[in-house]
């Protein structure tokens, strides 16, 4: 649990860190493109300008949840609060369609109207060149601390950062081409990074909200899942495996069959104990899982379903052994629910039996007062 806490507080550090240093640059760069993009009389490097507020926008939204992300599970969020961070990151790439779709609007507007063109000046040149080395520094740092933290949302905000980066490559092409003489060139360029930002914007959101409708791992991370489960000890198949994801993280649901279906119920939890252990350690990104042991496959078994549980069973053996004397000197008696019936090993003090053929006797009797009782299914008895 320590070691978890420790984890997510390392994961806040780097978060809060990274995102409040883009959100001193984005400030700048906000600013910077606006004004001078309106001074410069650069359409496209206004957009561009309006872009990086969004940045700024999604940087508060990233500190939000990652305050809220933090936070381990309680009664109200049983699987933690990693979710918050899903909301963040479908948000962001909700924003940026909006911002994308307000661009394209004005910018389609003026090139239906020549007069409504603007002329750009060299200083849009030198205002997007600084934006394009600041974006894409800012985006490799982001991306290199999404990976230290494992956290889609940091990745989202690192794509963020490259798309206003080259939406200021087009910025740069576009205002090039209008000085040159293609009137025109800066509104379509500003287009263009419209349509860019709302391809962003589909990237991140579309998983986002996948994961918010409970979609699973990917195959390739199902099979190892599968993989490791499978090299465990005692291990005979996997069944129902299920997976969800939370944040940067994922929980497992997993039905495990075993290869011995009578082995005993501490032997099957330290099974499951030990799938759990192993895939938390072998799978970053896997911090909870469910384990339910199958003695059979119930996909294909019949089921147990309605037989009776230990203290009606242990009434029923009473009531027909009844005629028995050896059976009211069990030690000790052994259910199996397999097959749809309920197979029984009883226990018996060693003096109970003086010989092989006495003990032969003794099994086929209590089995014969078992056979016409459809919930019981074979017998087995040990001396010792």
């Amino acid at each position: 649990m320590a070691m978890d806490e420790n984890k997510n507080s390392k994961r806040l550090q780097v978060t809060q860190r990274v995102t409040v240093l883009g959100a001193v640059i984005n400030i700048i760069l906000a600013l910077a493109k606006t004004v001078f993009g309106y001074i410069a009389q650069s359409q496209s490097l206004v957009a561009d300008g309006i872009h990086s507020l969004s940045d700024l926008l999604s940087d508060g939204l990233v500190l939000m949840a990652a305050r809220h992300s933090h936070n381990g599970p309680d009664s109200e969020h049983p699987y933690g609060h990693g979710r918050f961070e899903t909301a963040a990151t479908l948000g962001l790439g909700i924003l940026l369609g909006l911002v994308a779709l307000g661009i394209s609007w004005d910018a389609a507007k003026r090139l239906f109207s020549p007069d409504e063109l603007m002329q750009p000046k060299m200083l849009a040149i030198y205002v997007a060149l600084f934006s394009v080395l600041a974006k894409e520094w800012l985006y490799h740092y982001t991306m290199k601390a999404s990976r230290q933290v494992k956290s889609d949302m940091l990745k989202a905000n690192a794509w963020h950062h490259r798309s206003d980066a080259v939406s200021s490559i087009v910025v740069l092409v576009g205002v090039a081409g209008t000085l040159a003489g293609l009137p025109y060139l800066d509104a379509i360029a500003a287009v263009v990074v419209a349509l860019m930002i709302a391809h962003v914007g589909w990237e991140i959101g579309w998983p986002a909200f996948q994961e918010l409708v409970d979609a699973g791992l990917e195959e390739e991370q199902l099979q190892k899942i599968t993989d490791i489960i499978l090299s465990i000890g005692g291990v005979e198949a996997v069944h129902m495996l299920r997976t969800r994801k939370i944040g940067g993280e994922a929980a497992v649901d997993v039905h495990v069959l075993l290869s011995k279906p009578w082995l005993s119920v501490s032997e099957g939890h330290l099974i499951g104990q030990t799938v759990i252990d192993r895939l938390r350690d072998e799978m970053d990104e896997v911090t909870d899982v469910t384990v339910h042991i199958d003695p059979e496959d119930d996909d294909i078994a019949p089921p147990t379903k309605g037989l009776p549980l230990r203290v009606q069973a242990e009434q029923m053996l009473d009531q027909l052994w009844q005629h028995v004397p050896e059976a009211g000197s069990r030690t000790r008696v052994l259910f199996h629910y397999l097959d749809g019936k309920i197979d029984v090993d009883v226990y018996f003090p060693l003096e109970t039996c003086s010989g092989v053929e006495q003990a032969k006797a003794l099994r086929q009797t209590l089995q014969a007062a078992l056979d016409p009782v459809v919930e019981f299914g074979a017998l087995e008895i040990y001396f010792g």
